[in-house]
Protein backbone atom coordinates (compact mmCIF):
# COMPACT_ATOMS: atom_id res chain seq x y z
CA UNK A 1 0.00 0.00 0.00
CA UNK A 2 1.64 3.68 -0.80
CA UNK A 3 2.88 5.93 2.05
CA UNK A 4 0.03 8.23 2.63
CA UNK A 5 2.83 11.04 3.81
CA UNK A 6 3.73 10.63 -0.35
CA UNK A 7 0.39 10.44 -1.79
CA UNK A 8 -1.04 13.52 0.33
CA UNK A 9 2.55 15.20 -1.02
CA UNK A 10 1.75 14.52 -4.44
CA UNK A 11 -1.74 15.49 -3.94
CA UNK A 12 -1.05 18.97 -2.68
CA UNK A 13 1.55 19.27 -5.78
CA UNK A 14 -1.29 18.95 -7.87
CA UNK A 15 -3.77 21.53 -6.44
CA UNK A 16 -0.99 23.89 -5.67
CA UNK A 17 -0.34 24.05 -9.62
CA UNK A 18 -4.09 23.51 -10.73
CA UNK A 19 -3.16 20.76 -12.36
CA UNK A 20 -6.94 19.07 -10.95
CA UNK A 21 -9.75 20.19 -13.63
CA UNK A 22 -13.56 20.56 -11.46
CA UNK A 23 -14.88 20.82 -8.00
CA UNK A 24 -15.97 17.26 -8.44
CA UNK A 25 -12.83 15.90 -9.65
CA UNK A 26 -11.20 17.53 -6.69
CA UNK A 27 -13.80 16.85 -4.27
CA UNK A 28 -13.27 13.07 -5.41
CA UNK A 29 -9.70 12.86 -5.08
CA UNK A 30 -9.76 14.33 -1.79
CA UNK A 31 -12.20 12.03 -0.27
CA UNK A 32 -9.88 8.84 -1.76
CA UNK A 33 -6.85 10.55 0.36
CA UNK A 34 -8.85 10.84 3.26
CA UNK A 35 -9.83 7.45 2.63
CA UNK A 36 -6.17 6.41 2.69
CA UNK A 37 -5.50 8.58 5.83
CA UNK A 38 -7.98 6.69 7.65
CA UNK A 39 -7.38 3.02 6.86
CA UNK A 40 -3.56 3.85 7.49
CA UNK A 41 -4.57 5.69 10.87
CA UNK A 42 -3.42 3.37 13.92
CA UNK A 43 -6.38 4.09 16.22
CA UNK A 44 -5.63 3.18 20.16
CA UNK A 45 -8.12 1.77 22.46
CA UNK A 46 -9.51 4.72 24.26
CA UNK A 47 -10.94 7.62 22.34
CA UNK A 48 -10.61 6.26 18.56
CA UNK A 49 -12.61 8.76 16.77
CA UNK A 50 -10.37 11.51 18.19
CA UNK A 51 -7.12 10.03 17.22
CA UNK A 52 -9.60 9.45 12.97
CA UNK A 53 -10.29 13.17 13.53
CA UNK A 54 -6.78 14.16 14.22
CA UNK A 55 -5.27 12.61 11.51
CA UNK A 56 -8.17 14.07 8.98
CA UNK A 57 -7.92 17.67 10.53
CA UNK A 58 -4.19 17.63 9.98
CA UNK A 59 -3.95 16.63 6.44
CA UNK A 60 -7.29 18.61 5.73
CA UNK A 61 -5.70 21.68 7.01
CA UNK A 62 -2.88 21.31 4.17
CA UNK A 63 -5.09 20.95 1.60
CA UNK A 64 -7.05 23.81 2.25
CA UNK A 65 -4.25 26.23 2.35
CA UNK A 66 -2.56 24.66 -1.12
CA UNK A 67 -5.30 25.95 -2.43
CA UNK A 68 -7.92 27.83 -1.01
CA UNK A 69 -9.73 28.87 -4.14
CA UNK A 70 -11.10 25.12 -4.51
CA UNK A 71 -13.73 25.64 -2.02
CA UNK A 72 -14.81 21.68 -2.59
CA UNK A 73 -11.09 20.66 -0.66
CA UNK A 74 -12.44 22.02 2.43
CA UNK A 75 -16.40 20.76 2.00
CA UNK A 76 -15.03 17.04 1.96
CA UNK A 77 -13.12 17.56 4.90
CA UNK A 78 -15.52 18.76 6.86
CA UNK A 79 -18.00 15.92 5.51
CA UNK A 80 -15.44 13.38 6.64
CA UNK A 81 -14.71 14.71 9.82
CA UNK A 82 -18.76 14.98 10.36
CA UNK A 83 -19.12 11.08 9.42
CA UNK A 84 -16.40 9.97 11.73
CA UNK A 85 -18.12 11.85 14.68
CA UNK A 86 -21.90 10.33 13.24
CA UNK A 87 -20.42 6.76 13.16
CA UNK A 88 -18.48 7.31 16.64
CA UNK A 89 -22.20 8.60 18.67
CA UNK A 90 -23.92 5.50 16.31
CA UNK A 91 -21.82 3.52 17.97
CA UNK A 92 -21.64 4.52 21.50
CA UNK A 93 -25.59 4.77 21.54
CA UNK A 94 -25.34 1.04 20.44
CA UNK A 95 -22.67 0.48 23.25
CA UNK A 96 -25.04 2.43 26.01
CA UNK A 97 -27.70 0.18 24.80
CA UNK A 98 -25.90 -3.16 25.39
CA UNK A 99 -24.87 -2.01 28.85
CA UNK A 100 -28.92 -2.18 29.96
CA UNK A 101 -27.00 1.30 32.59
CA UNK A 102 -29.67 1.14 35.75
CA UNK A 103 -28.79 3.32 39.03
CA UNK A 104 -28.52 0.98 42.39
CA UNK A 105 -31.33 2.02 44.56
CA UNK A 106 -31.11 1.55 48.34
CA UNK A 107 -34.08 0.02 48.79
CA UNK A 108 -33.34 -3.12 46.19
CA UNK A 109 -33.11 -6.21 48.03
CA UNK A 110 -29.90 -7.97 48.00
CA UNK A 111 -31.31 -11.18 46.48
CA UNK A 112 -32.20 -8.73 43.11
CA UNK A 113 -28.57 -7.17 43.42
CA UNK A 114 -26.93 -10.44 43.08
CA UNK A 115 -29.18 -11.76 40.36
CA UNK A 116 -28.14 -9.36 38.02
CA UNK A 117 -25.40 -6.54 37.68
CA UNK A 118 -25.74 -3.13 37.73
CA UNK A 119 -24.07 0.06 37.26
CA UNK A 120 -23.41 2.48 40.22
CA UNK A 121 -24.95 5.87 40.34
CA UNK A 122 -21.50 7.12 38.83
CA UNK A 123 -21.08 5.15 35.93
CA UNK A 124 -24.87 6.31 35.27
CA UNK A 125 -23.70 9.86 35.54
CA UNK A 126 -21.18 9.47 33.27
CA UNK A 127 -22.91 7.71 30.98
CA UNK A 128 -25.55 10.62 30.73
CA UNK A 129 -22.59 13.27 30.42
CA UNK A 130 -21.85 11.40 27.52
CA UNK A 131 -25.24 11.08 25.83
CA UNK A 132 -25.01 15.01 25.64
CA UNK A 133 -21.55 15.27 24.97
CA UNK A 134 -20.43 11.83 23.10
CA UNK A 135 -16.92 10.45 23.49
CA UNK A 136 -15.70 7.72 21.90
CA UNK A 137 -16.76 4.12 22.02
CA UNK A 138 -13.91 2.73 24.46
CA UNK A 139 -13.46 5.91 26.43
CA UNK A 140 -17.10 5.32 27.55
CA UNK A 141 -16.05 1.91 28.76
CA UNK A 142 -13.37 2.81 29.76
CA UNK A 143 -14.76 5.38 32.33
CA UNK A 144 -17.07 2.26 33.76
CA UNK A 145 -15.81 2.20 37.42
CA UNK A 146 -15.00 -1.37 38.44
CA UNK A 147 -17.77 -1.28 40.97
CA UNK A 148 -19.69 -1.77 38.04
CA UNK A 149 -17.96 -5.02 37.15
CA UNK A 150 -19.17 -8.09 37.60
CA UNK A 151 -17.71 -10.15 40.27
CA UNK A 152 -15.60 -12.95 39.40
CA UNK A 153 -16.04 -16.67 40.52
CA UNK A 154 -12.97 -17.88 39.74
CA UNK A 155 -8.94 -16.86 38.73
CA UNK A 156 -9.28 -18.76 35.32
CA UNK A 157 -12.92 -17.15 34.66
CA UNK A 158 -11.15 -13.87 34.88
CA UNK A 159 -8.49 -14.53 32.61
CA UNK A 160 -10.98 -15.56 29.78
CA UNK A 161 -13.26 -12.72 30.55
CA UNK A 162 -10.13 -10.48 30.63
CA UNK A 163 -9.03 -12.02 26.76
CA UNK A 164 -12.57 -11.77 25.90
CA UNK A 165 -12.75 -7.57 26.37
CA UNK A 166 -9.08 -7.39 25.29
CA UNK A 167 -10.81 -9.62 21.89
CA UNK A 168 -13.97 -7.16 21.96
CA UNK A 169 -11.55 -3.79 22.17
CA UNK A 170 -9.69 -4.86 19.03
CA UNK A 171 -13.19 -5.70 17.08
CA UNK A 172 -14.86 -1.99 18.11
CA UNK A 173 -11.36 -0.44 16.76
CA UNK A 174 -11.93 -2.54 13.46
CA UNK A 175 -15.92 -2.02 13.53
CA UNK A 176 -15.31 2.02 13.61
CA UNK A 177 -12.81 2.17 10.69
CA UNK A 178 -14.91 0.33 8.91
CA UNK A 179 -18.08 2.03 9.23
CA UNK A 180 -16.51 5.19 8.64
CA UNK A 181 -14.39 3.49 5.14
CA UNK A 182 -17.80 2.74 3.93
CA UNK A 183 -19.22 6.07 4.91
CA UNK A 184 -16.69 7.84 3.08
CA UNK A 185 -16.96 5.34 -0.14
CA UNK A 186 -21.14 6.28 0.23
CA UNK A 187 -19.55 9.68 -0.42
CA UNK A 188 -17.28 9.21 -3.20
CA UNK A 189 -20.77 7.42 -4.90
CA UNK A 190 -22.46 10.16 -4.80
CA UNK A 191 -19.77 12.87 -6.00
CA UNK A 192 -19.24 9.90 -8.95
CA UNK A 193 -23.24 10.32 -9.32
CA UNK A 194 -24.32 14.06 -8.86
CA UNK A 195 -24.41 14.76 -12.78
CA UNK A 196 -27.06 12.06 -13.53
CA UNK A 197 -28.71 12.35 -10.25
CA UNK A 198 -29.26 15.65 -11.22
CA UNK A 199 -29.96 15.27 -15.06
CA UNK A 200 -33.09 12.86 -13.50
CA UNK A 201 -34.89 16.03 -12.45
CA UNK A 202 -34.20 17.95 -16.14
CA UNK A 203 -37.75 16.92 -17.52
CA UNK A 204 -39.70 17.81 -14.31
CA UNK A 205 -37.85 21.96 -14.88
CA UNK A 206 -37.80 21.83 -18.84
CA UNK A 207 -40.61 22.01 -20.71
CA UNK A 208 -41.71 21.48 -24.46
CA UNK A 209 -41.09 25.12 -26.76
CA UNK A 210 -39.22 26.91 -23.80
CA UNK A 211 -36.15 29.24 -23.61
CA UNK A 212 -33.11 28.89 -21.16
CA UNK A 213 -30.52 31.09 -20.63
CA UNK A 214 -27.61 29.94 -18.43
CA UNK A 215 -23.97 31.94 -17.94
CA UNK A 216 -20.48 30.45 -18.29
CA UNK A 217 -19.50 26.56 -18.41
CA UNK A 218 -20.58 24.11 -16.45
CA UNK A 219 -20.80 20.62 -16.84
CA UNK A 220 -23.94 19.99 -14.49
CA UNK A 221 -26.16 22.75 -16.85
CA UNK A 222 -24.55 20.77 -19.86
CA UNK A 223 -25.59 17.23 -18.87
CA UNK A 224 -29.02 18.73 -17.60
CA UNK A 225 -30.05 20.36 -20.91
CA UNK A 226 -28.89 17.23 -22.71
CA UNK A 227 -30.77 14.93 -20.19
CA UNK A 228 -34.36 16.88 -20.86
CA UNK A 229 -32.78 16.83 -24.75
CA UNK A 230 -32.53 13.02 -24.75
CA UNK A 231 -36.69 13.08 -22.94
CA UNK A 232 -37.40 14.53 -26.55
CA UNK A 233 -37.94 17.96 -24.97
CA UNK A 234 -37.95 20.58 -27.42
CA UNK A 235 -36.30 24.02 -26.31
CA UNK A 236 -33.85 26.90 -27.05
CA UNK A 237 -30.82 27.72 -25.06
CA UNK A 238 -29.44 31.07 -24.39
CA UNK A 239 -25.80 31.29 -23.57
CA UNK A 240 -24.28 34.40 -22.16
CA UNK A 241 -20.34 34.27 -23.08
CA UNK A 242 -18.99 34.98 -19.39
CA UNK A 243 -16.25 37.27 -19.79
CA UNK A 244 -13.59 37.76 -18.97
CA UNK A 245 -12.86 33.91 -19.57
CA UNK A 246 -15.15 33.73 -22.18
CA UNK A 247 -16.23 30.04 -20.73
CA UNK A 248 -19.77 30.60 -22.58
CA UNK A 249 -18.15 29.66 -26.20
CA UNK A 250 -17.16 26.20 -24.46
CA UNK A 251 -21.00 25.63 -23.37
CA UNK A 252 -22.42 26.53 -26.09
CA UNK A 253 -19.89 24.41 -28.42
CA UNK A 254 -21.01 21.43 -26.78
CA UNK A 255 -24.75 22.18 -26.51
CA UNK A 256 -24.46 22.14 -30.87
CA UNK A 257 -22.40 19.49 -30.70
CA UNK A 258 -25.45 17.37 -28.72
CA UNK A 259 -27.94 19.11 -31.39
CA UNK A 260 -29.41 21.52 -28.98
CA UNK A 261 -30.24 24.88 -30.74
CA UNK A 262 -28.18 26.86 -29.14
CA UNK A 263 -27.25 31.11 -29.29
CA UNK A 264 -24.36 32.75 -27.77
CA UNK A 265 -24.97 36.26 -26.47
CA UNK A 266 -22.71 38.87 -25.18
CA UNK A 267 -23.19 39.40 -21.44
CA UNK A 268 -24.16 43.10 -21.92
CA UNK A 269 -27.50 41.30 -24.16
CA UNK A 270 -28.70 39.54 -20.89
CA UNK A 271 -30.99 42.63 -19.61
CA UNK A 272 -32.40 42.81 -23.44
CA UNK A 273 -33.24 39.13 -23.79
CA UNK A 274 -34.50 38.15 -20.47
CA UNK A 275 -38.05 38.99 -21.12
CA UNK A 276 -37.97 36.27 -23.61
CA UNK A 277 -36.49 33.52 -21.53
CA UNK A 278 -38.88 31.17 -19.48
CA UNK A 279 -35.86 29.86 -17.15
CA UNK A 280 -32.77 30.87 -15.67
CA UNK A 281 -30.30 27.47 -15.02
CA UNK A 282 -26.67 27.93 -13.76
CA UNK A 283 -24.16 26.26 -11.92
CA UNK A 284 -22.43 27.63 -9.03
CA UNK A 285 -19.02 26.98 -7.11
CA UNK A 286 -20.46 26.62 -3.94
CA UNK A 287 -23.94 26.82 -2.46
CA UNK A 288 -24.20 28.49 1.37
CA UNK A 289 -26.10 27.39 4.78
CA UNK A 290 -28.83 30.02 4.03
CA UNK A 291 -29.20 29.54 0.35
CA UNK A 292 -26.66 32.09 -1.23
CA UNK A 293 -24.25 31.21 -3.66
CA UNK A 294 -20.86 31.57 -4.82
CA UNK A 295 -21.01 32.10 -8.70
CA UNK A 296 -19.06 33.03 -11.35
CA UNK A 297 -18.43 36.57 -12.31
CA UNK A 298 -21.13 38.26 -14.10
CA UNK A 299 -24.18 35.84 -12.47
CA UNK A 300 -24.97 38.24 -10.44
CA UNK A 301 -26.11 40.54 -13.32
CA UNK A 302 -28.04 37.76 -14.14
CA UNK A 303 -30.24 37.21 -11.42
CA UNK A 304 -30.86 40.94 -10.82
CA UNK A 305 -32.39 40.57 -14.33
CA UNK A 306 -34.76 37.45 -13.59
CA UNK A 307 -35.27 39.37 -10.66
CA UNK A 308 -36.81 42.50 -12.44
CA UNK A 309 -38.65 39.96 -14.89
CA UNK A 310 -39.67 37.20 -12.56
CA UNK A 311 -38.15 34.90 -14.47
CA UNK A 312 -37.11 31.25 -12.40
CA UNK A 313 -33.62 31.42 -11.47
CA UNK A 314 -32.45 27.50 -10.98
CA UNK A 315 -28.79 26.86 -9.57
CA UNK A 316 -27.90 23.30 -9.85
CA UNK A 317 -24.82 22.24 -7.81
CA UNK A 318 -24.13 18.64 -6.51
CA UNK A 319 -23.34 18.01 -2.61
CA UNK A 320 -20.10 18.32 -2.68
CA UNK A 321 -20.49 21.97 -3.45
CA UNK A 322 -22.89 22.60 -0.14
CA UNK A 323 -21.08 24.85 2.87
CA UNK A 324 -23.50 24.00 5.46
CA UNK A 325 -21.51 26.14 8.22
CA UNK A 326 -21.58 29.56 6.36
CA UNK A 327 -23.86 32.06 4.96
CA UNK A 328 -23.72 34.84 2.18
CA UNK A 329 -25.19 37.90 2.45
CA UNK A 330 -27.18 37.86 -0.70
CA UNK A 331 -28.88 34.72 -3.28
CA UNK A 332 -25.64 35.24 -5.64
CA UNK A 333 -22.41 36.66 -4.29
CA UNK A 334 -20.16 38.61 -6.19
CA UNK A 335 -16.13 38.62 -6.47
CA UNK A 336 -15.81 41.03 -3.16
CA UNK A 337 -17.64 38.04 -0.83
CA UNK A 338 -15.49 35.22 -2.66
CA UNK A 339 -12.86 36.79 -1.56
CA UNK A 340 -13.47 37.39 1.87
CA UNK A 341 -14.98 33.33 1.71
CA UNK A 342 -11.39 32.96 0.95
CA UNK A 343 -9.91 34.52 3.70
CA UNK A 344 -12.06 32.78 6.57
CA UNK A 345 -10.99 29.60 4.71
CA UNK A 346 -7.80 30.59 5.63
CA UNK A 347 -8.10 31.18 9.30
CA UNK A 348 -9.82 27.63 9.54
Amino acid sequence: MPDTQALVNDFLNQLKKRKIEGSQATAKQTAELLRSVISQTRVPYTNQAGALIDSVKAVGERLIAANPVELAVGNIVRRVLHIIREEDVSLTTAAMAGLNLSAVSDDEDDADRDDRPVLSAAAVAAASRSTLRPPSLQTLLEDVPDSAAVPHTSSSGGDSEGKSKSADKSSRSRKLKHDVIEAVNELIQDINTCHEQIAEQAVEHIHQNEVILTLGSSRTVLEFLCAAKEKKRSFRVFVAEGAPRYQGHLLAKELVARGLQTTLITDSAVFAMISRVNMVIVGAHAVMANGGVIAPVGLNMVALAAQKHAVPFVVLAGSHKVRDYETAPSIVTAETIVMTLWKQVLQT
